[in-house]
């Protein structure tokens, strides 16, 4: 009796690692970066310039872009920031709360695309430069979900939900934004902040908790 008791207890564990699985998810960390819109690249660039694809990124038809710019604020500046393609329709760049501290701005955390009453930003290239009225966000934590895998997870696009992450220093995320959409591929993106704060590593999964 004790001998099945052990097999049953066995069973399961692996149930609930296989069920851990299909239902998790790996977590990304994303650095500082810029989405720029056509009449960015135009003055930062060159008219009708196009933006070098290095490489794809984890999300269908984003890529990083061989280009980069200094971005410049009161107190201090960053070089050599990456570029992500492809255009957007507004100019939008992300930092992490501590880069807003080294810029000297005040950075409000939104959710991508929701840059209205945000913080401009100047942005320099060579002799060339541009400064955006608004645009600059550090970026709420979110994850990008298939329609599957937000019916696997009992969960909708904008609902908030508490994230399990792994790594080297495990914790829950509070304040998860799910953005479901066919076009996405589900993966969970943490700002460098926030992957020091868990020790990120690559292949880290994370798992929604009800």
């Amino acid at each position: 009796m004790e001998r099945l008791n052990q097999v049953d207890q066995i069973v399961e564990e692996v149930v609930k690692r296989i069920q851990a699985q299909t239902t998790s998810f790996e977590v990304e960390a994303s650095g500082r970066h810029i989405h720029l819109s056509r009449g960015a690249v135009d003055a930062l660039f060159g008219e009708g310039y196009q933006l070098t694809k290095v490489k794809d990124l984890s999300q269908p038809g984003q890529f990083v872009c061989k280009e980069r710019i200094t971005l410049v604020g009161p107190k201090g500046m960053f070089k050599n920031v990456v570029i992500l393609g492809p255009e957007r329709p507004e100019s939008q760049v992300e930092v992490s709360l501590t880069d807003s501290r080294d810029l000297g701005i005040s950075v409000p955390i939104r959710e991508s695309g929701h840059i209205e009453g945000t913080p401009g930003v100047i942005l320099v290239n060579g002799e060339r430069s541009l400064k955006l009225a608004k645009g600059l966000i550090v970026a709420k934590r979110h994850i990008h979900m298939t329609p599957e895998d937000a019916a696997k997870n009992h969960v909708t696009n904008g609902q908030i939900v508490k994230v399990k992450v792994g790594g080297k220093r495990p914790l829950i995320f509070d304040e998860v934004v799910v953005r479901v959409s066919p076009k996405f591929a589900t993966y969970m993106h943490i700002d460098y902040d926030e992957a020091n704060a868990c020790g990120l590593e690559k292949g880290t999964r994370g798992v929604i908790i009800k």
